[in-house]
């Protein structure tokens, strides 16, 4: 069985499929607590419900198209997610799995488009993320960098360099982060670093990777949940 936070569909918010609709299965459990985290909701509770039960809603919801499954950190229910996963890829979904990578993603399809964010020093689980798990990235897959100040952005920089990341991942991404209790106004007001600043570092330094922001936050309230 599976902890199920929420099943909705949406405009994915962030990624290289920004802007795409997208049905959002939102596991619950984190073992990371992230200093900017907007889905502390997701840590506990959740209802159980079995992989076919979960297939089911989604097909309710769109009978086809992107799903991503998010959580929490989806890989802590890796035994009961991995069927659910195979079933969707089956019946012609594309799938999306964001994980932070500091589990191993090895018996992940490859057929899977992970995302994976690698946790900077300012979200105070740097050093998480499993190295290893660089070798199961293809050109299918992308890294994300949620970024809070220069400390990570120096960080995200040296990480994308030493480990030739363009060579690895399709996509490489540099998000700020949002205040977690963001909420009103829907602007770059709420960003941890001004993303006008973060463009000009990126810019500057020469790096090959794209600016992400969540437009969700800039769409809805950044307060709203299941959107």
């Amino acid at each position: 069985m599976l902890s199920i936070i929420e099943i909705y569909r949406s405009i994915q918010g962030e990624s290289s499929f920004s802007g795409m609709p997208c049905t959002f299965v939102r596991l619950a459990g984190c073992n990371l607590r992230c200093s900017w985290c907007d889905s502390e909701y997701t840590f506990s509770g959740g209802k159980k419900m079995s992989p076919e039960e979960v297939a089911a809603d989604v097909q309710r919801l769109s009978p086809r198209g992107l799903v991503e499954i998010t959580g929490g950190e989806p890989l802590l229910q890796e035994r009961a997610l991995l069927p659910l996963v195979e079933y969707l890829l089956a019946n012609g979904y594309q799938v999306l799995l964001e994980t932070s990578g500091e589990r191993s993603l090895d018996l992940v399809p490859r057929r899977v488009h992970k995302i994976v964010d690698v946790k900077c020093p300012q979200s105070g689980e740097g050093g998480t993320f499993r190295l290893e798990n660089l070798h199961t990235l293809t050109a299918n897959d992308e890294i994300k960098f949620v970024i809070a100040g220069r400390e990570d952005y120096e960080f995200a920089r040296s990480f994308t360099r030493n480990h030739r990341l363009d060579e690895k991942a399709g996509s490489i991404i540099f998000s700020p982060a949002f205040r977690k209790e963001a909420t009103g106004s829907r602007d770059a007001s709420h960003c941890l670093v001004d993303p006008r600043e973060l463009a000009e570092w990126i810019v500057a330094d020469g790096l090959n990777v794209r600016l992400g922001l969540q437009i969700h936050k800039f769409i809805w309230d950044p307060a709203t949940k299941g959107v």
